[in-house]
Formats: structure tokens, sequence, C-alpha cells
């Protein structure tokens, strides 16, 4: 699969059955070259106009299932939400 594939799906969170929106990039280890986590944008700041200050970080082993249309996972999300790494 594809990052642009991953790209068009939408991620669901099991624990909350919320959608936290879909993939942007992903995170992979060199030396093994697997993925180990993918990064969504975080909540936006005012009605999502002005960009947006955090981004989720789910960690790969916290995936259930990809489908055709949407990635389960089951996480925390105040665990996974980081601090924009730009800011």
């Amino acid at each position: 699969m594809r990052l642009c594939e991953l790209k068009q799906k939408e991620i669901i969170n099991t624990c909350t059955c919320r959608c936290l929106g879909s993939p942007m990039d992903i995170e992979f280890d060199c030396a093994t070259g697997r993925i180990t986590a993918l990064i969504v944008p975080g909540p936006g700041r005012f009605c999502s106009f002005f960009g947006r200050e955090s981004e989720y970080v789910i960690p790969w082993n916290c995936i259930c299932q990809i489908g055709d249309d949407i990635i389960l996972v089951e996480i925390k999300e105040e665990k996974c939400l980081h601090k924009d790494r730009q800011s």
C-alpha cells in the first residue's frame, strides 16, 4: 500500500467512535524500513481557519484494522495528541 492510498482513508478511534481525520504523514524506522506511526492533523485552532497547533501521532501497534475506506485504531486520544513540531 502506498502513502497516497493511506491518505484517502479516515481514521476511526474504536474507543470513542470518533473520526480523527486522514493521515498526512508517516514515521518509519530507517534501519528496518517499517512504519512506526501515522501522523494525523489535530483539531484546528479556531474553526480550522488558522491552521493546526497539534497533531495525533498514532503508533503502528495501535492500528486494529485497515479497510478499504477506514483505518480502525484503539488509542487514548489525549496520549497521542502532540504539539506541532514546527511551532
